[in-house]
């Protein structure tokens, strides 16, 4: 998955559509369904806990669907493409001890996946206006940058992959299969 740049104000004006679009769903979906369950099946003891979860539950899963159904529309573009970055992320930043670990050693695949999580995460945090902690982002590049240096390496962001943390008979990086089809 490349970096691409982002339209702040269009994702932020999208993604609140999509946020508000889904709190209304969920409101009016959960209590229309809850109290169409209430009144088709009532409880003789006044308690309808589980058709208001039910309610809940499946106006959930409809949304689900439907955020899954139109993530390829040209509206959802910028929230859709945040949504997969930072799916990627997660996968990169949970084995980041790890990485960093195999970076030390001049591992350039992992060198790749942290100046790949670093940019992207760069990107992310100024899409959402959180640059409280870009100063420790600063910091953790210069020190992969002095890695860089130490082992005479170039790094580029086009020649990361996610295919290339799998390693067979790895125990460094048990990723799964899943992750080369991002």
């Amino acid at each position: 998955m490349q970096l691409i740049k982002i339209n702040k104000e269009r994702y932020r004006r999208h993604l609140n559509y999509v946020i508000v679009a889904c709190v209304a769903a969920l409101l009016i979906g959960s209590l229309g369904i809850s109290q169409t369950l209430i009144a088709l099946f009532p409880d003789e003891s006044g308690s309808h806990f589980h058709w208001n979860l039910t309610g809940v539950i499946v106006t959930s899963l409809i949304i689900g669907l439907m955020l899954n159904k139109y993530k390829s529309h040209n509206f959802m573009t910028e929230v859709a493409y945040v949504w997969e970055l930072k799916k990627a992320l997660n996968r990169i930043n949970r084995r980041m001890l790890k990485l960093k670990a195999a970076a030390q050693e001049g591992d350039i695949d992992a060198m790749l996946a942290i100046n790949y999580s670093y940019a992207g995460s760069r990107l992310l945090w100024q899409l959402d206006d959180n640059t409280i902690i870009m100063d420790q982002l600063d910091v953790d590049q210069a020190a992969l940058d002095s890695l860089v240096v130490k082992y005479n390496l170039t790094l580029s962001l086009y020649l990361f992959a996610f295919s290339s943390l799998i390693r067979p008979k790895s125990s460094l990086f048990a990723l799964s299969s899943r992750i080369s089809s991002l």
